[in-house]
């Protein structure tokens, strides 16, 4: 095992596959999904930044007064290029892309494990991040679906309809924590869209909230972002 510390063929060989392969097994639940960055972006960043700390282990072993961390460094500040790409504002207002941003930042990070040697680190993060974007997503929906807060997407037929609407939230013992006045983009019959956060008094269900609120007379669409 010490031979695949050191640097020569067969750690090249085996730090690549290993990359690719923990790089890989985030970016397939990313795939699944069909988001921008998926399977392979993955595997080419974290193998990517194998190479890196190839390098920067081969210059350290080679050349005198080299910092073995000095391009580790410029990876990890340099893949929030690649991150902000994928993170996205709808016309909703909604944020799209975190979680591949985040991802994508440790794919970048296994993969430097990986490339100066620490394979146990890299695998047990490798699994756990796995783990944490596909069995705790439900977790994360649970929880976000039962909670107080609620941010809907709105249209109505006339700003009369708006108004009743916003009086009949703090008549149900909601409070009306923000409301913005967005652009009509798909309902070309909608006089007033707006965004409104509303939260209640105790935990909720999202779906039974929205389909009472949806039978609201002059209230075209709802959703929630």
């Amino acid at each position: 095992m010490e031979i695949l510390h050191e640097l020569n063929t067969a750690s090249i060989i085996f730090r690549v596959f290993l990359s690719v392969l923990c790089g890989g097994l985030i970016g397939l639940e990313r795939s699944r999904k069909s988001r921008p960055a998926g399977f392979r972006t993955y595997m080419i960043v974290s193998l990517s930044s194998t190479l890196v700390m190839m390098t920067n282990q081969y210059m350290f072993l080679h050349f005198e007064g080299t910092d073995i961390a000095r391009l580790g460094a410029q990876v990890i500040s340099g893949i929030g290029f690649l991150g902000a790409g994928a993170i996205i504002v709808t016309s909703r207002s909604q944020v799209k892309g975190l979680t591949t941003a985040a991802g994508l930042w440790a794919s970048a990070c296994m993969g430097l494990a990986i490339g100066i040697g620490f394979y146990d680190g890299a695998i047990i993060v490798a699994v756990m991040v796995f783990l944490i974007i596909t069995v705790f997503k439900k977790l994360d929906i649970y929880l976000t679906s039962t909670n107080r807060a609620l941010t809907v997407y709105t249209s109505f037929s006339s700003v009369e309809s708006f108004d009743r609407f916003i009086l009949h939230c703090y008549k149900s013992d909601f409070k009306v924590r923000d409301i913005e006045i967005t652009k009509n983009t798909h309902h070309n019959e909608a006089a007033v869209v707006a965004i409104i956060q509303l939260e209640a008094d105790k935990r909720l269900n999202h779906v039974d909230t929205l389909q009472r609120l949806s039978s609201f007379e002059g209230l075209i669409h709802i959703e929630e972002l």
